[in-house]
């Protein structure tokens, strides 16, 4: 059931005794759940309404109530952003609608806060931080609800389920998520406390800076993540990287290296979230456009994939011609370095003239001393006494064992015998040169 700007009005008139509205603009909200509207009143105040369009809408409002009551003066102190104030409430049709004072500040488009400066980046990274690092107890006074990694997962696994009973989720999103959803090393986190519905739209901005943060009606202890995926569909990954890297300046804890996966699973997710709330309100208009948007992230992710597939199979072709040329240089250079040794290996066998091969000489153990060179000529120790000749061979003649024999010559009384080391050395070089 959607409510009129003027209808809001009334509303707000109910909800907050003593407020004459004179001027009702629009207000930027979810509308799927919600009905917005700026109200001015007589006195210069202004106002802002917000209406539920379901039960489940109206429980999350009738929960910020308890959220914004269970921060304390202290913990709001600590904050670097205001927070909304209930002036009122009022209950019709079984719904509760809530009326808030006005916050200093007004809403920008995704892409004037991509082009806000480095101080709008630094307090967007700083807002982020400072939620995350809330106290548990906070939720836990509130009665919200707590997740630890793998309770959060199951919880998506879950969400998954119920989309793909509509029919109306692409396959290829389907196995994307359900690929996603099975990788557990993606699902180690530390849970901390979640705004749960941060946006463009929950961002007040004055003057550059970051005045507050609205729309408190999903708070949880769950991913960290969800706060991030609204960045990540923005689509401007340079503004994305800056406010992340601000988060995590601010954050002075290990960087979660698949924060930003789980948050771009969770900005597609949203999808699949927003057609079935459509379709549980009966909302044709907006189920129409759940379908048409998953219909469009179906095309741009099958396309994305089938270029990623052309650059995996580009640069496998790549290699493949690199690897080749490779090895062909290196049988080249190993076909070189063979012909070298052969060239090298017959220069080594085939004598020149230049230079003759002369074996080296051989000599006995017990005469290497002894044995002369070529270069050293051999001389006697001593004169070589030549024996005197015996003169006619007398063959019927033996030699006497006991003494010389009949007209052997003799000096004096001794009997001559050629000296032993005077004996020159014939035949040292074995057959000389070349015998080998």
């Amino acid at each position: 059931m959607r409510r009129t700007p003027m209808e809001l009005a009334a509303l707000a008139t109910a909800a907050v005794p003593g407020l004459e509205p004179v001027a009702v603009g629009p207000s930027p909200d979810d509308a799927t759940d919600f009905d917005s509207a700026l109200i001015r009143g007589a006195d210069g105040r202004s106002w802002r309404v917000r209406s539920p369009r379901g039960t489940e809408a109206s429980a999350r409002l009738e929960t910020e109530l308890l959220v914004l009551r269970a921060f304390s003066p202290a913990v709001r102190a600590e904050l670097p952003f205001q927070l909304p104030a209930v002036a009122g409430t009022v209950r019709m049709d079984g719904l509760t609608t809530c009326v808030y004072t006005h916050l200093a500040g007004s809403i920008r488009e995704l892409g004037d806060l991509a082009s806000g400066g480095q101080r709008l980046v630094r307090d967007i990274g700083g807002a982020l931080s400072a939620i995350h690092a809330l106290p548990h107890a906070l939720v836990d006074r509130a009665d919200l609800p707590a997740y630890s990694a793998n309770e959060f997962r199951q919880r998506r696994l879950n969400e998954l389920d119920q989309a793909a009973t509509t029919g109306k989720i692409p396959p290829v999103l389907l196995r994307r998520w359900e690929n996603a959803l099975e990788d557990v090393s993606m699902w180690r986190f530390n849970p901390t406390v979640v705004h749960g519905d941060l946006h463009e739209d929950n961002l007040l901005v004055d003057d550059g800076r970051i005045t507050a943060v609205t729309g408190w009606t999903d708070l949880r202890v769950g991913d960290p993540a969800d706060d991030i995926a609204w960045l990540v569909a923005s689509n401007e990954p340079e503004f994305v990287d800056a406010v992340i890297a601000a988060y995590h300046e601010a954050r002075e804890e290990p960087v979660d290296p698949h924060l930003l996966r789980r948050a771009a699973l969770a900005a597609e997710f949203a999808l699949a979230q927003y057609l079935v709330k459509a379709l549980a309100l009966g909302d044709r208009e907006a189920a129409a456009d759940g379908e048409d948007m998953l219909s469009q992230l179906a095309s741009d992710i099958e396309a994305q994939d089938a270029a990623e597939a052309a650059d995996r199979e580009a640069e496998a072709r790549e290699a493949e011609a690199r690897q080749a040329t490779a090895r062909e240089a290196a049988a080249r250079q190993t076909a070189a370095r063979e012909a070298a040794a052969r060239e090298a290996a017959q220069q080594q066998d085939t004598p020149t003239a230049a230079t003759p091969i002369v074996a080296p000489p051989h000599r006995a153990p017990a005469q290497a001393e002894d044995t002369p060179t070529a270069a050293t000529p051999i001389v006697p120790a001593r004169p070589i006494v030549p024996a005197p000749s015996r003169g006619p061979a007398q063959p019927d003649r033996k030699p006497s064992s006991s003494g010389p024999a009949p007209g052997a010559p003799t000096l004096g009384n001794h009997d001559v015998e050629p000296p032993t080391d005077a004996i020159p050395v014939v035949g040292g070089w074995h057959g000389g040169l070349g015998a080998e």
